[in-house]
């Protein structure tokens, strides 16, 4: 019996561009309501946004205000630190 291959999804991240699995990444999602937050379930609601799992990525997707401009809505300062909280929570996914 022939196996099939699962295939795995690959986003890229919007500060680096480069295509990755999407588990390795996090997934930042803009609520039909116009809520942005961060969707560890990567199920949530709504478009979405990708960034790498490493603090450069996130720092220049504030400094760039790259979130914002890809989701076309204000992106607040907890949503970035929950990222960052979040590496510090788990050192093993950093890249």
């Amino acid at each position: 019996m022939h196996v099939r291959k699962r295939k795995i999804p690959m986003r890229k991240c919007i500060a680096c561009q480069n295509s990755q699995e999407k588990k390795a990444l996090f997934r930042i999602v803009r609520s039909p309501e116009g809520e942005v937050s961060l969707d560890l379930t990567g199920k949530k609601n709504g478009r979405g946004a990708y960034l790498s799992k490493n603090k450069a990525c996130i720092e220049k997707a504030r400094d760039k205000n790259l979130l914002s401009r890809h989701l076309q809505a204000d992106v607040s300062d907890q949503v970035f630190d929950d990222m960052l909280a979040y590496l510090e929570e788990h050192p093993s996914e950093n890249v």
